[in-house]
């Protein structure tokens, strides 16, 4: 199997945001701008950047496995974790549906929540044509429950940090529920935001995992404290 061949400073990129990586999984802090998945831009998805890093490193003639139990949208940044074997993927996209990974991530938001901590649930419909989830009334056809966990945990002069602990997995979740309490996030002109930011990403990165590992079966935390390429020193308050 031939992969594209990587450069020098692109492999110790790549290096440098490995955050876990054993037989099984690889746990990588992607940028902002990165797809996890193929799309009609036609730019290259981590998995397969990824496969080229491996088959360099490694000196792998065959073929690299590089399966995705989970995705990040597009402009957030943050812990995206891949199975590095077949058996990996198939425990690890249980996992995620069954709701046996804990995740958590900060969110730099545009207004302060009125409550510091709460528990926000809501029924959203995914608009496929704009690429938006919507807040809908209980019984709306289509409709899915989305539950998460927020608490406001600093400020910056400018912006309210809020750590997010998802309880369900729904399309742009935080993204829409922060902003149904009137607390977009920092550059998501999608959900309200009144300014994009610089590099075109969103200020939500997913800061932690944690999850049973799926062949040892020993407990794994992961953490991202920092964004790749950008200095976002909210990330790792306390």
């Amino acid at each position: 199997m031939v992969y594209r061949t990587l450069s020098d400073a692109e492999m110790a990129d790549i290096a440098a945001r490995i955050l876990y990586e054993d037989n099984h999984i690889l746990a990588f802090n992607k940028k902002a701008g990165e797809i996890v998945q193929g799309d009609k831009t036609g730019d290259e998805p981590l998995p397969e950047t990824l496969k080229a890093f491996i088959a360099r490193r490694d000196n792998k003639p065959g073929q690299v496995f590089m399966g995705v139990p989970h995705r990040l949208d597009r402009p957030v940044s943050g812990i995206c974790l891949f199975a590095k074997t077949s058996k990996a993927l198939e425990r690890l996209t249980a996992m995620f549906r069954d709701g046996n990974v804990q995740k958590t991530y900060r969110a730099l938001c545009c207004k302060a929540p009125a409550v510091k901590s709460a528990t926000l649930e809501n029924w959203l419909v995914r608009n496929e044509k704009a690429n938006k989830s919507f807040i809908v009334p209980e019984g709306t056809p289509g409709a899915k429950c989305a539950k998460l966990i927020y608490t406001h945990i600093g400020d910056t002069d400018r912006y309210h940090v809020l750590e997010v602990r998802l309880l369900t997995g729904r399309h742009h979740q935080i993204r829409c529920q922060l902003a149904g309490i009137g607390c977009p996030i920092k550059g998501d002109l999608k959900y309200g935001a009144p300014r994009s930011n610089p590099d075109g990403g969103i200020s939500l990165h997913a800061y932690e995992i944690r999850f049973i590992h799926p062949v040892r079966k020993e407990p794994v935390t992961i953490t991202a404290s920092s964004a790749p390429g950008r200095t976002i020193p909210w990330v790792s308050l306390p």
